[in-house]
């Protein structure tokens, strides 16, 4: 369906994506995660055949997306963060727009509108102007321009960012239907999001790929390592020499709170968990410090992500030595609308 081979872009010196090869199978929806500076929105934009690449192929359903990018886009669906939606017309005539833009004409764009105006539940506002929608039916508005064509790949970027709690619900509830028949790669920064929707998850960092399996499966490499987190009035130096006692912990991170408190998330190595609460417990009260929260806690997809990329520590974070790490920020490009030039230009 999809396939990856030795992807690099490269922006003079900075290498934003590296050697990254990987390949996705029909029928399931995928999740594409990685922290600020990762290569995501580069990789994402390449694929889309918004960016070109220094090096390597991308092929969708066999279609190089260099060599034969009119086919090959035409066999994909691309709802970009900021859909380029046309404020000034109605679900109907912009999706009537794009079907033309996408090379669908007469009998088959009216049926194909009226079937992803029926996915996407736009019967109730197909003739008001898009200017006058909420952000969830602009949502739905820019899934249902990416379904028209019936490709075979959808390419959802942050569906849900701005949506309150039920529009939410109804587009992930979507995106679950739309895997049903399509292959759906959803690049979302809302780890449990990716958890409830994605059958297979995709993590890069630093350009690479550095993990691509079920979340379940991402889950248990870290099941052998018990989890401990706590928040403490305490300095960083007494939190350090707490934890350098206990010969379970294998490493930690600590993050200044809002309020003064650190909030310290604790890798066991070996032995029970309670044993390490309780050892944390009187070793903070022996020094009359305040130990506000204590708790144990199961490995989940955000472990695993923040395990695998060097994400977890942000310019509030400390790691257990005391030094900060702000994560780097690659270079990005606004291709949103020009995405949807392209689609007129090829017609």
């Amino acid at each position: 369906m999809i396939r990856v081979e030795h992807l690099t872009k490269r922006y003079g010196d900075f290498t934003a994506v590296n050697d990254l090869s990987f390949e996705i199978e029909e029928g399931h929806v995928y999740g594409f995660l990685g922290p600020n500076g990762a290569g995501k929105s580069t990789t994402m934009n390449i694929m889309t055949g918004c960016l070109s690449a220094s090096e390597g192929h991308v092929r969708i359903e066999g279609y190089d997306i260099f060599e034969e990018p009119d086919r090959a886009k035409k066999r994909m669906g691309y709802l970009p963060e900021q859909p380029p939606l046309y404020m000034n017309e109605t679900p109907l005539e912009y999706l009537k727009f794009v079907g033309e833009a996408k090379g669908v004409k007469g009998r088959e764009l009216h049926r194909q509108i009226e079937s992803v105006i029926s996915q996407t539940r736009l019967e109730d506002v197909k003739d008001r102007l898009i200017s006058n929608l909420s952000k969830g039916y602009r949502q739905r508005v820019g899934i249902a321009q990416a379904l028209l064509g019936n490709p075979g790949v959808i390419i959802l970027d942050e569906p849900t960012v701005g949506l309150d709690p039920i529009q939410i619900i109804e587009i992930r509830d979507l995106i679950k239907q739309l895997g049903q028949e399509h292959t759906v790669i959803l690049s979302s920064h809302i780890l449990s999001e990716v958890q409830t929707i994605c059958e297979k998850v995709l993590i890069i960092d630093k350009g690479k790929l550095v993990a691509f399996d079920k979340p379940e499966n991402l889950e248990k490499l870290l099941m052998a390592s018990n989890a401990v987190s706590f928040i403490a009035e305490a300095e960083n130096d007494e939190i350090k020499e707490v934890l350098e006692e206990i010969e379970a912990v294998a490493d930690w991170q600590m993050k200044k709170q809002e309020n003064g408190s650190v909030r310290v998330d604790v890798k066991i190595e070996s032995g029970e968990a309670s044993d390490v609460c309780r050892h944390i417990f009187f070793a903070f009260a022996k020094r009359e410090k305040a130990l506000l929260e204590l708790t144990s806690k199961k490995a989940n997809l955000e472990d695993v992500f923040l395990e695998l990329t060097e994400s977890g520590v942000d310019k509030a974070s400390v790691d257990k030595d005391g030094k900060t790490d702000k994560p780097d920020t690659e270079p990005t490009e606004n291709n949103d609308v020009e995405w949807m030039e392209r689609q007129v230009d090829n017609r």
